[in-house]
């Protein structure tokens, strides 16, 4: 594909500096670009990414989720073979970061997973011009527009406040949407507790240890009807499971770019959907592929054809790559191991 990178069965692959990129299945070095499951295995032999991807890993896989971790910071840059790598923030989850590969023959840019709104939780996205840059395309058709999370969360606490007497169960996705969600209704003034499901546990508490102040935060433990006119936080797929019926007649609210479809929201179970994603929307994407400067576009997982028609109506050439074993992340992690 080009002399920086080309595509194997284990995804993407820098020859000059031995390391995939993101890689589906375990390989002898990989670099990782964030924690969400369709991009962090376990079982590589090493891994360098930023300390937080690290840490986030080690708390979903165990210490030894890999024979060796290497931390990168951001700006960072490290000799790997001929080639040099850096990590620059993506802005979609704590410690998410964009991949730069340079050497002599110019400069690679693998995206990974990222958005350009704005969320207190992370690093915000930093451009990074190249000659090359491999994007995400989740939301890549121009349906896809994100509101302002702060709209979406003003629905929520009018909703709260119109059926103040019932519970409002927020499913959410443990690593990143959840803490972006409570740290957003905090800045909207919400100071009562948060009550939280207990796969949500580890991956918040590690958040507030990197210094994201998300307020008072409790378990639900054993706790139902008595939660009534609180907000309880879990993974979305205990939106329809029989651990929602303790809480009587709960209002059912889901937070995702996804919501934007009204049949995913159906089968969510969502009474009301919030348009919240960690990813970049339509008008992001084409924006950061001007921005950078690249001239060739590659595109993975997502809506990789209509991306690719639009950088070619706007003069840049590109591909889809059409990468197997990638998604939504967000989807990967709707499980209580997370």
């Amino acid at each position: 594909m080009s002399s920086l990178l080309t595509l194997t069965p284990e995804g993407l692959y820098c020859p000059d500096a031995k390391a995939h990129i993101d890689p589906v299945r375990p390989v002898e070095r990989a670099i990782i670009t964030h924690g969400h499951a369709d991009h962090a295995r376990a079982g590589h032999g090493a891994v360098l990414a930023t300390r937080q991807t690290l840490d986030i890993m080690a708390i979903r896989y165990g210490a030894n989720s890999c024979g060796q971790a290497q931390a990168l910071d951001y700006g960072e840059a490290l000799a790997l073979g001929l080639v040099t790598v850096s990590l620059y923030p993506a802005g979609h989850v704590l410690g998410s970061a964009q991949v730069l590969l340079e050497n002599a023959s110019g400069r690679t840019v693998v995206s990974g997973d990222y958005k350009r709104h704005k969320d207190p939780t992370c690093t915000p996205f930093e451009l990074v011009s190249c000659d090359t840059f491999v994007t995400e395309a989740t939301f890549g058709l121009p349906v896809f527009r994100h509101p302002p999370a702060s709209e979406e969360i003003a629905k929520l606490l009018g909703s709260m406040a119109m059926f103040a007497d019932q519970t409002h169960l927020v499913g959410a996705y443990a690593l990143g949407k959840a803490q972006r969600v409570m740290a957003k209704l905090r800045a909207a003034g919400y100071e009562r507790t948060i009550y939280l499901h207990g796969a949500l546990e580890k991956l918040t508490d590690y958040y507030q240890t990197q210094g994201v102040d998300l307020g008072p935060i409790e378990l639900v433990g054993k706790r139902g009807k008595e939660l009534a006119g609180e907000l309880v936080m879990c993974p979305p797929g205990q939106l329809t499971d029989r651990w929602s019926r303790r809480f009587g007649d709960p209002k059912t609210v889901m937070a995702s770019g996804w919501m934007r479809v009204r049949a995913r929201a159906r089968q969510r179970g969502a009474e009301l959907p919030l348009i919240m994603s960690d990813h970049a929307d339509w008008d992001d994407l084409c924006r950061t592929i001007l921005e950078t400067g690249a001239e060739q576009i590659w595109v993975t997982h997502g809506a990789e054809e209509a991306l690719v028609h639009w950088c070619e109506l706007n003069g840049r050439q590109a591909r889809p790559l059409n990468m197997i074993g990638y998604g939504d992340g967000e989807e990967i992690l709707d499980t209580n191991d997370a």
